[in-house]
């Protein structure tokens, strides 16, 4: 079955930087666009960052241009998010995302993923 395991996720200060990794299993990960999301309780799960099969078509969230990149290890099945600059605001649940489908390009409607991880915790704060 599908499995994602998010990891990476740490307590930084604003400014700081995080990479975050997630290993997938379960499922021909080069034929699957993917992507990250995050939730904060009580507010609505943001699409953050989404990649294409061969990387050549990249989503990001409006709120996270520029500061973070996506990417991915289609040899070793492996996703990635670096992320810097952080701000209080990017504090989360993160969540390593799959396509539902094989589909080409890349989506910015979160509805077009889904989630099979437990998430990795960012915190940042002074």
């Amino acid at each position: 079955q599908v499995q994602l395991v998010e990891s990476g996720g740490d307590s930084v200060q604003p400014g700081g930087s995080l990479r975050l990794s997630c290993a997938a299993s379960g499922f021909t990960f080069e034929d699957f666009p993917m992507g990250w999301s995050r939730q904060v309780p009580g507010k609505e799960r943001e699409l953050v960052a989404t990649i294409s099969r061969r990387s050549f078509t990249i989503h990001y969230a409006d709120s996270v241009k520029g500061r973070f990149t996506i990417s991915r290890d289609n040899a070793n099945n492996l996703m990635y998010l670096q992320m810097n600059s952080l701000k209080p605001e990017d504090s989360a649940l993160y969540y390593c995302l799959k396509a539902h489908a094989p589909f080409g390009g890349t989506s910015s409607a979160l509805a077009d993923f889904g989630s099979w991880g437990q998430g990795t915790q960012v915190t940042v704060s002074s």
